[in-house]
């Protein structure tokens, strides 16, 4: 089968989506058929420059930024287009060839003109004011973080967006809080799936828990919606009734200046460490000591691939529960509130009291993610996806939906 991913984002840029097509493609490519031959031929099409990464390493093809006539020729001669994220170009492409297109929807951009959901500048969860039609609610959104010429552009394209999504042959969504808030046609539910490196790679090695002062860390992007000011201030609490723990705040964004004057304000420099961005083995050497991961969004997160990852690695996660990121957990982790920085220090202080928590939740997680979060379940039920795809466009009066 002739497959082509299409991912505006790719390797090197780093992110979820980016983690998550990686991940799929190089499993996609490890599938053989019942006489050992390759079931997928992948052609991975990506609008970020190689730089320094070796796109001869992966054992698929990898075209980058392709003009439109080249892009149209790819899908044309594909059996299949997988689409992560509702991008307009393949889209539309896919829509007059006929070709069975699955989009994956990572986010909101579907049904949201800033794809997050979040209502802009108040940092609200947004009620879903593009599908209501309320379009006033969306440009006023829009023009707090833009000019009113681009704020008018994203809401216009949203249109075909959202039409061409509707179209299409198979909507996946990456958990079932947003398949419910998508609300698309032809939709189901596809989690995220870890890499084995992750699956292999044990916490703690060389240290003792009983011993270590408890690290709790964020791992993530410096954005409002993250609600990284909520552990701030939850830290501060923990503080001022003297209790004794580390913070690291590892990842970088447009926040950073204001939460190092948060950190300044309220004194918190002796247990605060803001990393920066880190990959490879200066990540691997942020984490070795963390204890508990902390994930405090604000916005109504579709997966929370951070905390997956967590889970995996044997790691306490304590989560906002909203969106996904309740879901993802279960009853394998502690949740709070969203925004709500007196109940996130309650769940650090029953942590701090009760260090046993941390293993005994921390099995529970990894138990978890073995389960529902293995790199080879999601390989498998995307490949079933185009498998019944090519099916269904190879009979008689079969093609996209």
């Amino acid at each position: 089968m002739r497959l082509l991913i299409y991912s505006h984002f790719f390797a090197p840029s780093v992110g979820g989506v980016e983690t998550v097509v990686l991940s799929l493609a190089r499993g996609l490519a490890g599938l053989r058929g019942s006489k050992g031959e390759t079931e997928f031929e992948i052609t991975l099409v990506a609008q970020t420059p190689a730089e320094k990464f070796d796109d001869q390493a992966v054992p698929f093809r990898v075209v980058r930024q392709p003009n439109p006539i080249h892009l149209w020729d790819l899908i044309r001669t594909s059996d299949v287009v997988h689409v992560a994220g509702p991008a307009l170009a393949p889209l539309i492409f896919g829509f007059l060839t006929r070709k069975p297109v699955v989009v994956e929807h990572h986010g909101y951009q579907a049904i949201c003109p800033n794809g997050l959901l979040v209502h802009r500048p108040d940092d609200t969860v947004c009620p879903g004011y593009f599908l209501k039609r309320d379009y006033a609610e969306c440009i006023g959104c829009l023009e707090s973080e833009s000019s009113p010429f681009r704020s008018w552009e994203t809401l216009l394209l949203m249109f075909p967006r959202h039409f061409l999504v509707r179209q299409a042959s198979a909507n996946l969504a990456v958990s079932n809080h947003s398949l419910k808030r998508c609300s698309l046609p032809r939709s189901s539910v596809v989690y995220h799936g870890i890499e084995d490196s992750l699956v292999r790679w044990r916490p703690y090695d060389g240290l003792s828990p009983s011993h270590d002062r408890i690290c709790f860390a964020y791992v993530g992007r410096l954005v409002s919606e993250k609600g990284i000011e909520v552990f701030l201030e939850a830290s501060r609490l923990l503080r001022e009734e003297g209790r004794s723990f580390d913070v690291r705040l590892i990842g970088d964004g447009p926040e950073r200046s204001k939460l190092e004057a948060i950190i300044d304000r309220d004194q918190l420099q002796s247990c605060v460490q803001l990393t920066g961005s880190l990959t490879g083995a200066a990540f691997a050497e942020a984490l070795r000591d963390v204890r508990v991961v902390v994930m405090p969004s604000v916005w109504e997160e579709t997966a929370g691939l951070a905390a997956i990852e967590q889970m995996m690695r044997g790691r306490l996660v304590i989560v906002s529960d909203i969106g996904g990121l309740g879901e993802i957990v279960g009853d394998a982790g502690l949740k709070c509130p969203p925004g709500d920085a007196t109940a996130l220090a309650s769940a650090m202080r029953n942590v701090l009291q009760q260090p046993t928590l941390i293993d005994s939740f921390g099995e529970s997680a990894r138990e978890r993610a073995l389960s529902f979060f293995a790199r080879e379940r999601m390989v498998a039920e995307h490949a079933r996806v185009y498998r019944r795809l090519l099916a269904t466009s190879a009979m008689p009066g079969g093609g996209c939906a």
